[in-house]
């Protein structure tokens, strides 16, 4: 390790401040932790026997190692022009957003982006069914994650009757055709079901109910699946059936255990690519160029955000 030249930097105390920037990333994990239990760091240490800790800890541990074959998976990505796209589908509540976050957390966002589309406005309810997904499908070196997707006809169209009988029947006559298009042409299509049950749906939307900070989460529409659990069962049942082919098979992730949903969906990712690890010249730093006539300006007070914490 170098220390920036005519620098009085002590290495030690360095090394301890790149450790404590280390430990700030971590506790992003941390905090969604905490977002996920509704509670603050102390009480669920409190709640947590010593093995249900370990457990914790080694749940992080292959978070942490599943995060770095990403980068892995990434980096082959780009270098071999692979185009992947992932679709992520289920029940509302289900933790398809979670899994979505740790996936793309340490990735280049323009390497591995998320597509996750409003309803369609006037205009494009117009439009060929497919069409306003096609501008988000990747180029060469990239991977697109669809939180949610096409399959929206299949599901929540159908259920809450936003398509007629006749739109519903063309789109599973269209789609398997448009995937294995889209697979001609290159693009690997994985598809998940992050599957819950009822018990496990109900608990999760009384928790976004009482809790302010995920209130946003529960739209009226989302309150209506719930009443309808039978009918989007019955319509998900539908779409695997007829959906389901061997270009683009579907994926089913079960997802009561988040934490379990999310490490199994991550490795099976992994394992849906044949990448390898792509070797990178040692990165140097170089030395800061310094000129005797530079003179940092100084910045007007009123311009600086109040110190506060």
């Amino acid at each position: 390790m170098s220390t920036p030249p005519n620098s009085n930097v002590d290495p030690a105390d360095l090394m301890q401040r790149m450790q404590a920037d280390l430990i700030d990333s971590y506790d992003e994990e941390l905090e969604m932790e905490i977002d996920d239990r509704g509670f603050d760091e102390d009480a669920i240490r409190s709640r947590f026997t010593p093995e249900q800790r370990l457990q914790r800890r080694a749940y992080f541990q292959e978070l942490f190692r599943l995060q770095g074959e990403l980068v892995k998976l990434q980096d082959w990505v780009v270098a071999s022009k692979h185009k992947a796209v992932i679709i992520f589908e289920g029940r509302d509540a289900a933790g398809k957003g979670g899994v979505i976050k740790r996936i793309t957390q340490r990735l280049n966002p323009r390497v591995c982006r998320v597509a996750a589309l409003p309803a369609p406005n006037d205009r494009e309810r117009t439009q060929w069914y497919f069409q306003r997904y096609i501008s988000h499908l990747p180029a060469g070196g990239e991977i697109v994650l669809f939180d949610r997707s096409w399959y929206n006809r299949a599901g929540v169209e159908r259920v809450m009757g936003f398509c007629s009988d006749d739109e519903y029947e063309e789109f599973f006559r269209s789609v398997p055709e448009f995937e294995k298009m889209l697979v001609r042409a290159g693009i690997q299509v994985i598809k998940y079901w992050f599957s819950i049950s009822d018990e496990e749906q109900h608990t999760r939307f009384l928790g976004r109910i009482h809790d302010p900070l995920k209130q946003w989460k529960l739209s009226p529409m989302d309150l209506e699946s719930r009443r309808r659990w039978e009918d989007y069962t019955k319509a998900k049942e539908v779409m695997m059936e007829r959906t389901h082919i061997a270009e683009a098979p579907w994926w089913v992730v079960q997802a009561d255990d988040k934490k379990k949903a999310r490490l199994n969906c991550m490795a099976h990712l992994l394992a849906q690519m044949p990448y390898h690890e792509i070797p990178h010249p040692p990165v140097i730093l170089p030395s800061r160029e310094r000129h005797e006539d530079y003179e940092r300006q100084p910045v007007p007070p009123e311009m600086v955000v109040p110190e506060l914490y």
